[in-house]
């Protein structure tokens, strides 16, 4: 009776499960992380379309078709948004980056103008007090949520051809992060998944370290090509087989990875600071000897 209860559906994994030592602690996970900018409002702008299913059955048939269309449309504004609040937001995380390809926040205003001017226009239909208030709600909406990104962001100093294979490389190995992250979902282990994004961390630490060095993308190719890609397969397939059975000593082989994947990430990420610390080191020694024979023929 003094036993502690485990199992498949409890909040701690059973007893007879094999378990990996965790590397970091489980707020490591949240490190360099921010709140979600404009989360609340967002959610608002998701949920006051769907006030239009309070009197929309009440109305002829075509106001019926044209508030749908301007509720759809709000819904659809509300999706760009915040498609395009994540992007700004991984934008600003970045020292090298490149702007987002569509400008999310931009069309959303847009959208959101003329889906609150069907909706005026679906009332009272007329055009002008559908215009005048469709561009008033886009204009507020773009003042309140900001414009998107508009030009690429890089380093001083650093050559445009080098700033882009650096912003190149980051998204791609961002993307491979994002599908370790949609595979792991699917095992349905909220331990695992924290593990999985520590390991995340640790990665984004060689990102950020190899965007204020773009030198160091040689180093690092290997890493956020081949290592990456093996961990996201890794994953998929341990999401799929882990789902089916719960092996514990498939989970604990998959943690294991994990832990060998975390090491070498920062073990090369060090390494890389340690190379720019010694170049460092070696133009400050260059320039102390050359101010010193100037020096001499000075004094001479």
């Amino acid at each position: 009776m003094a036993q502690r209860y485990g199992g498949q559906f409890s909040p701690d994994p059973d007893s007879t499960e094999v378990q990996a030592p965790q590397t970091r602690p489980l707020e490591a996970s949240f490190r360099g992380r921010s709140p979600a900018r404009y989360g609340a409002r967002i959610n608002i702008l998701f949920l006051l379309p769907l006030l239009v299913f309070l009197t929309v059955f009440f109305q002829p048939v075509t106001e019926m078709i044209t508030d749908f269309a301007g509720a759809a449309v709000l819904l659809l504004a509300a999706w760009l948004l915040r498609d395009g609040v994540r992007a700004e937001d991984a934008y600003n995380e970045r020292k090298v980056a490149r702007r987002p390809a569509i400008p999310r926040k931009i069309f959303a205003s847009v959208l959101t103008g003329v889906g609150v001017g069907l909706l005026i226009f679906g009332g009272q239909w007329t055009v002008l007090n559908a215009g005048l208030v469709g561009t008033l709600a886009g204009a507020l909406h773009l003042f309140s949520f900001g414009l998107d990104p508009l030009k690429d962001k890089g380093l001083e100093g650093v050559d445009q051809f080098q700033t882009d294979r650096v912003a190149r490389k980051i998204e791609e190995a961002e993307a491979l992060l994002a599908g370790m992250s949609d595979a792991i979902r699917r095992a349905g282990d909220r331990q695992l998944e924290t593990r999985v994004e520590a390991f995340q961390a640790t990665a984004r630490d060689m990102f950020r370290t190899v965007e204020e060095d773009p030198r160091d993308l040689t180093q690092a190719r290997k890493y956020l090509g081949v290592y990456l890609t093996g961990a996201r397969d890794a994953t998929v397939k341990f999401a799929d087989l882990y789902a089916r059975d719960r092996d514990p000593s498939v989970r604990a082989d998959y943690v294991t990875l994990l832990d060998d994947l975390e090491t070498n990430f920062a073990a090369r990420t060090k390494r890389m600071l340690v190379t720019d610390r010694s170049d460092l080191d070696v133009e400050i020694d260059v320039l102390r000897d050359r101010l010193n024979r100037d020096n001499l023929h000075i004094e001479t």
